[in-house]
């Protein structure tokens, strides 16, 4: 799948006729992440290094390993986000978050609009941000939040095998994962990969906030 303006206009148009699902935040915390279309790398550059001669023109989403100093969900996948700080918007603060996590700078044109909010076991309300970043050849992890960035190839979550699913204590909420190489990423992270994949390249009609979390994610 090429990173093209066809996949570009293609991702805004399902966006722009999707009916985005918003959450009651009561006493949970507001956060944004960034869905950030970009390049595929091809080796060194799953890491976020850019050399040259080895890029793809394929589209992938920049996702990241969290510091495992962190309070909340540490060393688990991610994608770059975090708090809404007060009088932003989601899209300001995943535009703030992508520059601060992984020193990505984009304009406010890059948003390509928003999927559904999911309320998270640790308090926080997402929202995801889509967003457009190009050839994003130039990444740096802050160390402080990321251990590493990764670029992950769109076509990876379009997988026949995905999502895996398992049963919960609640049958009506059964625990998503999404598959990467022989590994998974595990919700929330993986409920927001999954709409994606499902509105913006099937367009298929498909909620996610019904999915929980497995109970290591929950922390």
């Amino acid at each position: 799948m090429l990173l093209d303006t066809a996949l570009r206009e293609t991702v805004a148009r399902q966006l722009a006729r999707w009916p985005v699902q918003r959450a009651v935040h009561g006493e949970h915390r507001h956060a944004a992440v960034a869905v950030a279309l970009c390049e595929e790398g091809t080796g060194a550059q799953l890491a976020g290094v850019a050399t040259p001669g080895e890029w793809s023109g394929q589209a992938a989403l920049i996702l990241t390993r969290r510091a495992k100093t962190l309070g909340n969900h540490p060393g688990q996948w991610a994608l770059p986000g975090g708090r809404v700080d007060d009088g932003e918007s989601p899209q300001q603060a995943a535009l703030r978050e992508l520059a601060e996590e992984v020193g990505l700078l984009l304009p406010s044109d890059a948003v390509l609009g928003l999927l559904d909010d999911y309320a998270t076991h640790s308090g926080f309300v997402i929202t995801p941000v889509v967003v457009w970043a190009g050839e994003a050849r130039q990444l740096a992890p802050n160390a402080a939040e990321v251990a590493s960035i990764h670029r992950i190839p769109v076509s990876e979550f379009m997988r026949a095998d995905a999502p895996l699913l398992e049963a919960s204590e609640d049958p009506a909420r059964p625990v998503l994962r999404m598959p990467v190489g022989d590994g998974w990423i595990a919700a929330p992270t993986a409920a927001v990969l999954y709409q994606f994949r499902e509105v913006c390249i099937a367009g298929r009609d498909t909620r996610v906030a019904h999915f929980e979390q497995p109970l290591f994610a929950r922390r």
